[in-house]
């Protein structure tokens, strides 16, 4: 991942509404949630909301595929993923034992942390 790919990520997740549509979306996984279960679930108005969507969406951080009338949105997991380990490539100076406890006391899952090795 280039800077330029990790800062329009940062940007398009600056905003408490996105922040909380991308998070729902990460929970859902990759069943993913249309526009309006969205919309009803975290009580934000459907033209406010296709505004925040189509930002992440724009910056990669949401995929959208079209179910007849709906559109089903996704968290892209990998990209998420991929951002992570651009944040910790060069944590504890390239001495990932140093990283065993800070590792152990985050809350990030097992399985992210291992994609960072």
């Amino acid at each position: 991942m280039d800077k330029i790919t990790a800062t329009t990520a940062f940007e398009s997740l600056s905003s408490g509404v996105r922040l909380d549509v991308f998070r729902l979306l990460v929970k859902q996984g990759l069943e993913g949630m249309v526009a309006g279960e969205i919309a009803s679930t975290l009580a934000i108005p459907p033209t406010n909301l296709s505004f925040h969507l189509k930002a992440m969406t724009n910056a990669r951080m949401l995929t959208v595929e079209q179910e007849g009338r709906f559109q089903r949105y996704r968290a892209n997991l990998p990209l998420m993923l991929d951002l992570i380990a651009y944040l910790t490539e060069e944590c504890c100076a390239g001495r990932p034992e140093d990283c065993a406890t800070l590792r152990a006391e985050s809350a990030c899952s097992v399985a992210a942390a291992k994609t960072q090795n």
